[in-house]
């Protein structure tokens, strides 16, 4: 699959599909794009932070150990990657603050840098459409059409997480309901979401698909035998293939990778239409 164009890439193709009774999908670079660059502002903060305590490093060496641990634990609570952050200050001869802190800080300046975006979907002023994964709307309905629960998992704080699916007119999609970080951190997990889908409604592993764009959501899928749907979602041009997410979905174990979902018409058929 060239970078620029559509296409279904398959990575598994002995991984039994059409049986599908759930879905679960994460939030932020699946369908929303409202945050989209929340890691120019994350780590840009983390750098900061940690060349504050007295025996770091030089700034390069810094910056890499954060970009590093910021993208192995993209897809966990963000409590997570605050959480390391604390432990990198303490490291490195520091004090570091409560991480829930850390946590609320990165999320101000966030708050700074996407306000216009939340602000003018709320009135209207842009349109929904621009801050969607591409074939989003087409997606969650054909998926309902063919009788899937749909569940949403996100590693965002669940109260922001239902106002930006309001935003966007997705939550009626989600039947199953909508389910988001919490500051009781160990309350939540997208690994607790799926063993839930799972035992309320009495699956095996071949009906339940997943839909990610980062590492943990794959790797939560498969460690239950799901299908994994790699989402390698270029989030600022709308378009193509990110081949950092391509690689890190395929590490997960992604059975398939896709750039957005334009052709909904055509990942349709592979998941559901029987081959002969």
């Amino acid at each position: 699959m060239n970078s620029q164009e559509w296409g279904i890439e398959v990575l598994h193709d002995d991984v039994e599909r059409g049986k599908f009774k759930a879905a679960v999908f994460d939030f932020d670079g699946t369908i929303s794009l409202i945050r989209e660059g929340w890691q120019q502002v994350m780590i840009p903060y983390f750098i900061e932070e940690l060349m504050k305590a007295p025996k770091v490093e030089e700034k390069e060496k810094v910056a890499a150990r954060v970009n590093d641990f910021v993208d192995f634990l993209t897809g966990k609570q963000t409590i997570y990657q605050c959480i390391r952050l604390a432990e990198e200050i303490n490291a490195c001869g520091g004090k570091a603050e409560d991480p829930l802190l850390y946590k609320r800080e990165y999320h101000k300046r966030l708050m700074d840098r996407i306000r216009h975006r939340i602000d003018g979907l709320r009135g209207g002023a842009l349109d929904k459409n621009d801050y969607v994964v591409p074939g989003s709307f087409e997606l969650l309905a054909m998926l309902r059409n063919h009788g899937l629960v749909l569940y949403l998992a996100s590693g965002t704080d669940e109260n922001y997480v239902l106002e930006e699916a309001r935003l966007l007119g997705v939550t009626d999609f989600f039947n199953g309901g909508i389910h988001g970080a919490q500051d009781l951190y160990k309350l939540f997990s997208k690994e607790m979401v799926i063993k839930n889908i799972i035992t309320a409604h009495g699956l095996s592993g071949n009906e339940l698909i997943g839909f990610g764009d980062g590492y943990v959501e794959i790797e939560n899928v498969k460690s239950v035998n799901g299908f994994a749907v790699g989402v390698a979602s270029d989030e600022a041009k709308r378009a193509g293939v990110n081949e950092w997410k391509k690689n890190r979905l395929s590490q997960a174990g992604a059975d398939i990778i896709i750039p957005d979902y334009r052709r909904t018409d055509l990942l349709e058929q592979y998941l559901f239409v029987k081959e002969d």
